[in-house]
């Protein structure tokens, strides 16, 4: 799952990929019957675009309702006692605190100097709080990654500050594997030798094993544009898929490791019907179909199936996904872009215009 981690605007994929994908869409010429123009997502129940929420990948209404108290009051404690309340054995646990993370750095970069001011007091007034240490954390990993380049001092300085605070979270909480997972993203941030990445990643699988959230986090670093390669990240993937218990969501992870290596202008025509692409995509569907319907990383998963469903013109399949994912778009792969939800509307209107110029109609689409 990640949730408004990664704001930074991906100018290619709306300049260059989107545009390709309107033209390449079945010969669809644009207003033409069946085109993202002409076709309506509101006569699928589909939310409006301006409606849309970019805070989760799906619903949490108790997470969403102490967001609005604590915002509007900016009392920290309706936060620490819905974190406390949460078990450290799943997902949603680490979900929240990225939640809670992400609303303050926000804050702070709508109101600078002012926003966010809920989480300092949550600190100072309450430092041995463990939920409040494992949001302060997140928080910084957020502000480095938002509001700095890469290699600069700057950057560098947020994430020393945040690894202090990870240790602490980790002291304050044993058994808990989030303080781990968040330093998954500082070691990718500070160049963490393989060995010493090796030695993080065992304290996480120690706690959880099959953490899917904490699955995502540790591929970032296997990746080719960090650390590792193209063949260690799917390796990485591979194995963990193959590991995976039954009903786990694991099975998906190659799919989001072929994402993370989709080239910025792809000009091989078919790519998407590929043999690599085809098997990830069957992975993640064979994912959703086994989990369990309230699995908090399913809206994840399906979020980044309408992408490959809607680029493979699988339209059918992608207007299933999109059934149950619509209203939230927090996910990757909307969250790479500047404009969650207009890069969301835009794969919703193809898959739109794609199933009903094949024939489909909000009447034999399946609920």
């Amino acid at each position: 799952m990640e949730i408004l981690w990664f704001l930074i605007a991906m100018g290619l994929l709306a300049a260059v990929v989107v545009p390709y994908v309107r033209r390449r869409r079945g010969g669809i010429q644009l207003a033409a019957p069946g085109s993202p123009d002409a076709a309506d997502p509101a006569a699928y129940g589909f939310v409006r675009q301006e409606e849309l929420d970019m805070r989760l990948p799906g619903p949490d209404q108790d997470l969403l309702d102490v967001l609005d108290v604590v915002q509007h009051t900016q009392d920290w404690r309706a936060a620490a006692q819905l974190l406390a309340g949460t078990g450290k054995e799943g997902e949603v646990r680490w979900q929240r605190v990225q939640a809670f993370a992400g609303a303050a750095s926000l804050e702070l970069q709508q109101r600078p100097g002012v926003g966010g001011a809920w989480l300092r007091a949550w600190r100072s007034e309450s430092p041995k709080d463990a939920g409040g240490a494992a949001v302060h954390a997140e928080f910084l990993v957020q502000q480095a990654w938002r509001s700095s380049s890469a290699g600069t001092d700057d950057f560098r300085i947020i994430l020393e500050e945040a690894r202090t605070v990870c240790g602490e979270a980790a002291l304050l909480a044993p058994g808990d594997p989030v303080p781990y997972i968040i330093e998954l993203a500082v070691g990718r941030g500070l160049g963490y030798a393989h060995e010493e990445f090796d030695r993080l990643w065992a304290k996480v699988i120690d706690r959880a094993p099959a953490h899917m959230g904490a699955h995502l986090a540790a591929l970032h670093f296997w990746c080719e544009k960090w650390h590792g390669s193209r063949q260690e990240a799917d390796q990485f993937a591979t194995t963990a898929a193959a590991r995976a218990p039954q009903g786990s969501l694991l099975a998906a992870l190659p799919l989001f490791a072929v994402y993370e290596h989709l080239p910025e202008v792809n000009l091989v025509q078919g790519f998407y019907q590929g043999a690599v692409v085809t098997k990830a995509v069957e992975g993640a569907l064979f994912a959703v179909h086994a989990a369990r319907p309230d699995d908090p990383m399913l809206a994840h998963v399906r979020h980044l199936l309408v992408l490959f469903l809607v680029r493979s013109e699988r339209w059918a399949e992608a207007m299933n996904q999109l059934l149950r994912v619509d209203g939230h778009v927090g996910a990757l792969p909307w969250t790479h872009d500047s404009d969650p939800a207009a890069e969301y509307a835009v794969y919703r209107a193809l898959a739109v215009a794609g199933y009903e110029a094949n024939g489909g109609s909000p009447a034999t689409l399946s609920q």
